[in-house]
């Protein structure tokens, strides 16, 4: 907290004597005699009082940055700043304290949210945005902290000591809290709200929102309560896996098998047991939290011919995109240590090897387990593939088998899941064919098993086993029922990977071309900086989604119908009419319901802000400007509506 010089405070409080003296006489007296003796004991003209850093969530955080008014703009010129206006008053103490101690904050508002400013501040700068391991990672060369990864910080400016900068900023009211972007006013929070932690929390997750699209969970954080020490969801740091540790496992292992066979004989239906070679890693997951070089021996060695999973690039030096890259990659391996294993081959020294693999371009990233592998086609930030590395995690463990419940509370958080409906007749042979997709669906699509009746009954599921994809909690089927055909690995993912997007899904970079080639593509264009309007929007616009599927089903079932009426026509004319060589030509006649001619229309949205400058140059839309609008994208001409949402 900044203090004021010795000399204004001694004006300050002169001009207080002369004129309370009547009413006041001996705390003013008392002051005005103490008030030299404290400036002969200074040494400075500043008199700073340094608070001592905090600890949250087990790590040390520095005190909020307390903004000296006359360097307001430099302070905040770089990325996004959430600023506390307050003012400090003086408040008399007799008998006379250290001079910390005369300056209080008269402000009751702002004396009753500086604990909930704290505590907000403490949560958010010890959060990781994206979710990894337990261990606490602070290092400034750490890009998974909340400052680095979203450029974000606090800040506090009292009002009283610069009372300039805040009337340069136009701040009248104490405490009002306001943000700013490259030292520019974007908005602040609204005075009528309620001021608590959970509406100030509000406030900053539609910030963040906009700032990372799709980075912040739904509903928001558990947040802890002001002066609380810990988030509520917070747990220490796991221990470092050892060999005591792994032996524990492994003598927990028999019991947690007989627990689990004596809980089978509840269920009304048991499938065919699968034989299947163990995913478990032979050693402990990347122990060192490091990238592993690799070479061509140790490369066979410990990825090819074992079960372990591994998240591996394959570089050259000279690559600029490799370059960009090598920080996200190191902070992953720590991000990843103990849970999944990270390496890496230097193409320029390892050409058979990276030859073999069939690496065409750099930087190329693959996941390995079990002699499989599938290439990682998404972003490359930190964030993208710490979140393709938990999921890859969780597929490790199989498909999951769930029930009616599960399901439900799965649809909350997943747009599209595939579902494989089993009975007591699957056999070993089905389940292993399907345990061969959970590597290609990583990072696209959740998949799920299940033998549960009131799931069979909603879905109308009549033969076993039968493969469906639900979106949104629409259906579509999966028509191959031959048993030869549901164990046909590409067949099926050919299948999945037609119908493993949303019905609206967000156009990015890594999925634009699977969502824009070969169709008419319905794009919206939305913004999330109006939160309501923006959810609204992506209602209406995927409500239009529906009605369109809906429409083309009505007409695919009409045409159908129409041309099997055609051909019963043509049999029974031929029938009355004893023409044999009719009869056979009618009965040879198919049933073509072929659509290669007719081109596919889907339905996506786009972020109007993040994407400005393409939809500018690509379709002459000035979104500040324009507003939100729905384009028409067929491949070479666009079409843009007059209208907005």
């Amino acid at each position: 907290m900044r203090l004021l010089p010795v000399s204004l405070l001694l004006a300050v409080f002169s001009s207080v004597v002369t004129s309370e003296a009547p009413e006041q006489p001996l705390g003013a007296t008392a002051v005005a005699k103490e008030l030299p003796d404290l400036k002969a004991e200074s040494t400075k003209e500043d008199v700073d009082d340094i608070q001592p850093p905090t600890i949250f969530n087990g790590v040390e955080v520095p005190p909020i940055p307390d903004i000296d008014g006359s360097k307001f703009n430099a302070t905040i010129k770089d990325g996004y700043w959430f600023v506390k206006h307050h003012s400090y008053d003086f408040t008399l103490v007799a008998p006379i304290e250290p001079i910390s101690n005369i300056l209080r904050p008269s402000c009751p508002h702002c004396q009753h949210i500086a604990p909930t400013w704290q505590t907000l501040y403490e949560f958010y700068y010890t959060s990781k945005p994206v979710p990894a391991g337990s261990a606490a990672d602070t290092a400034s060369t750490s890009m998974n902290t909340f400052h680095a990864y979203y450029d974000f910080h606090f800040g506090s400016l009292n009002c009283f000591a610069f009372g300039d900068a805040c009337l340069e900023n136009k701040v009248h009211l104490w405490p009002s809290f306001v943000l700013y972007h490259d030292h520019k006013e974007v908005k602040r929070f609204d005075t009528g709200k309620e001021r608590n932690i959970q509406t100030l929390s509000d406030f900053i997750e539609d910030v963040l929102e906009t700032i990372k699209p799709g980075s912040r969970a739904k509903p928001g954080p558990k947040l802890p309560e002001p002066g609380a020490k810990n988030s509520v969801d917070f747990q220490a740091p796991a221990p470092a896996p050892t060999s005591t540790l792994v032996s524990d496992a492994a003598a927990a292992q028999k019991p947690a098998a007989e627990e689990a066979k004596a809980q089978t004989g509840v269920k009304p239906l048991k499938a065919t047991e699968v034989v299947k070679k163990t995913t478990k890693p032979s050693v402990a997951q990347n122990p060192l939290g490091k990238s592993r070089a690799f070479t061509a021996e140790t490369f066979q060695s410990q990825v090819t011919m074992t079960q372990d999973a591994w998240f591996v690039k394959f570089y050259a030096p000279w690559c600029a995109h490799c370059q960009a890259m090598a920080p996200n990659w190191i902070q992953l391996s720590k991000e990843m240590k103990g849970r999944l294993n990270v390496g890496e081959v230097n193409c320029e020294v390892e050409k058979r090897l990276c030859k073999d693999v069939r690496v065409r371009g750099y930087p190329t990233i693959l996941f390995f387990r079990g002699g499989e592998r599938v290439e990682y086609d998404g972003l490359r930030g930190l964030g993208d593939f710490v979140t393709y590395a938990n999921k890859a995690i969780e597929a490790g463990d199989g498909v999951k088998d769930i029930d009616a419940v599960e399901f439900g509370e799965l649809e909350e958080k997943e747009e599209v899941i595939f579902v494989y409906f089993y009975d007591h007749a699957t056999t070993s042979e089905d389940f292993a064919a399907l345990e061969r997709l959970t590597l290609s669906l990583i990072g696209h699509a959740r998949l799920v098993k299940t033998n549960s009746a009131k799931l069979a009954e909603r879905y109308k599921i009549t033969t076993w086993p039968r493969l469906i994809v639900s979106r949104d909690g629409r259906p579509t089927y999966y028509t191959a029922l031959a048993p030869q055909d549901m164990r046909d690995f590409r067949r099926v993912l050919h299948w999945m990977q037609s119908v493993w997007l949303p019905i609206v899904p967000e156009l990015t970079a890594s999925n634009s071309r699977e969502i824009m080639d070969g169709k008419l593509v319905v794009l919206g264009i939305l913004t999330r900086e109006r939160p309501d309007e923006f959810m609204m929007a992506k209602k209406e616009f995927k409500s239009a989604a529906i009605e369109w599927m809906d429409k083309e089903i009505a007409t695919f079932q009409r045409e159908r119908q129409e041309l099997r009426d055609a051909k019963q026509l043509r049999l029974e004319e031929a029938e009355d009419r004893n023409d044999q060589r009719a009869l056979r030509a009618a009965k040879q006649m198919r049933i073509n319901m072929d659509k290669t001619d007719h081109k596919e229309v889907g339905f996506a949205w786009v972020d109007g802000v993040f994407w400005d400058r393409w939809i500018r140059t690509t379709y002459g839309i000035d979104v500040a400007k324009d507003g939100e609008k729905v384009i028409i994208n067929d491949e070479d001409v666009s079409y843009t509506s007059t209208s907005s949402f």
